[in-house]
């Protein structure tokens, strides 16, 4: 028995109509200009869609009648396979991998900088989610945790503790906070302190 793929299709994105250009040889480093290209003679017409395949994301070109395919790019993010042009929004660089490994580089437009938009925002979803589910790879080495931090006061260190109605009060990391706080004003003669009274003495208590 052939064992049947369970990848569901999901169409993240559908252009009615798209055109595609014959693109010239890149003359700088810096990206394509749909102003170097005649965008009024196109070679191609027809319907664009962007669908989600599992782990990965198509981008068809087909007949919009016949669903007949033209090309077909696997979008892998970043932008490697779909390149924007430098001056317009609606135009776009596609690189089309065929067997062997052969690459070409098609033209693709938009009517409407609207459905270019939605398009650029369907890839964008897809190299988020693709970016999520590298993060939570089971796979992936477990990120090493900070040591807990020692927050005990060390030799010679001290805190200040502020009571209100009285000045602050240091204390230092040699003994208690308590200890201090209660032994302030002792002796002092009601300079705004208390004291405890002393133990009785061995012997003195009530049976």
């Amino acid at each position: 028995m052939d064992d049947l793929s369970d990848e569901i299709e999901s169409i993240l994105y559908v252009a009615r109509e798209v055109m595609v250009y014959q693109v010239p040889p890149r003359t700088s480093t810096t990206g394509y200009k749909a102003a170097d290209w005649d965008v009024e003679q196109f070679m191609w017409k027809g319907r664009l869609r962007v669908v989600e395949i599992g782990s990965k994301c198509e981008l068809r070109l087909e007949d919009a009648t016949t669903g007949e395919l033209f090309a077909q790019v696997t979008y892998v993010s970043p932008w490697t396979q779909v390149e924007p042009v430098l001056d317009s929004s609606r135009y776009f660089v596609l690189r089309v991998e065929g067997e062997g490994g052969k690459r070409a580089y098609i033209g693709m437009g938009f009517q409407e900088r609207g459905d270019s938009f939605d398009f650029q925002v369907a890839l964008q979803s897809v190299a988020k989610r693709s970016s999520q589910s590298t993060e939570t790879d089971p796979s992936a080495p477990p990120i090493p945790k900070a040591p807990p931090k020692d927050y005990s006061l060390k030799q010679g260190q001290t805190f200040t503790i502020k009571i209100p109605g009285r000045e602050g009060k240091k204390v230092g990391g040699t003994g208690s906070a308590s200890s201090n706080l209660l032994g302030e004003g002792a002796g002092a003669g009601g300079g705004g302190g208390f004291s405890l009274p002393p133990p009785p003495p061995p012997g003195s208590r009530k049976r």
